[in-house]
């Protein structure tokens, strides 16, 4: 394994090649594919949800990781603007190739796919989605009841995911931030994961929610369950949520 003092001397920007930007190879697409033929489901506008006017402060001060939850289900409006906020795109620069969303991310590559693991959530059926932040809308991937189970096992048991009314599970499309940044890519999303999650903290406090970031998880288990190659693209920050009792 590369020593931390090592991999930052091979990543100072003196030390890198030069960027697929700069080399002029073409970049990678804002999303990762799906099937045009697939069924979508729309959700509703994210600022339409009732949050509670929490000034700021507040917000900060009564933040903290919840374990526990209420059996009350999440509103499907509710989850729309969870997913406004940690990846909602307020603009789309197609000339130039990048979006300018509710989050930072470095280069604005945000290079981030969210999936859903739906436990208690109105209007859905139990199941693993993902969300399709330039349609603002739900892919069903698999509805299979044991999903929960074969999730909660990738987080090692983690009670609070089997329990939750959705754990988020943040994809890193590497591609997208190699792109510019070549091996540099990679701290830079570990940054951008921590700015994602944090937001969802923070809305989630608006709407009397608990969150649990997770990061003891096994990689292997969570790729394959998420149907991502673990190497393109990998799992890289888990958070469940629900209800405070």
């Amino acid at each position: 394994m590369i020593a931390w003092k090592e991999y930052l001397e091979a990543t100072k920007y003196a030390n890198l090649p030069e960027s697929q930007q700069k080399q002029r190879v073409a970049q990678p697409p804002l999303q990762m594919p799906y099937d045009p033929a697939a069924r979508l489901i729309p959700l509703t506008a994210p600022l339409d949800c009732p949050v509670d006017c929490l000034g700021f402060k507040k917000l900060v001060q009564t933040r903290t990781s919840l374990r526990k939850y209420s059996k009350k289900p999440l509103a499907l409006d509710e989850m729309s603007y969870l997913l406004w906020a940690t990846q909602g795109v307020k603009e789309v620069n197609e000339a130039k190739g990048f979006t300018l969303r509710t989050v930072p991310s470095a280069g604005a590559r945000h290079p981030f796919e969210t999936y859903l693991l739906v436990n208690n959530v109105e209007g859905l059926e139990k199941g693993l989605y993902r969300y399709l932040a330039l349609e603002h809308a739900l892919l069903l991937i698999n509805d299979d009841p044991s999903v929960n189970q074969t999730i909660t096992e990738g987080c090692l048991g983690q009670k609070q995911v089997a329990t939750s009314a959705v754990t988020f599970c943040w994809v890193a499309d590497i591609a997208r931030t190699y792109w510019r940044y070549s091996e540099r890519a990679y701290r830079y999303i570990l940054l951008d994961a921590g700015h994602v999650c944090q937001n969802l903290y923070l809305a989630a406090e608006s709407i009397h929610c608990g969150v649990c970031a997770i990061a003891a998880y096994d990689d292997d288990l969570m790729d394959a369950a998420l149907g991502v190659d673990g190497i393109h693209q990998i799992t890289v920050y888990i958070a469940s949520l629900g209800k405070r009792a």
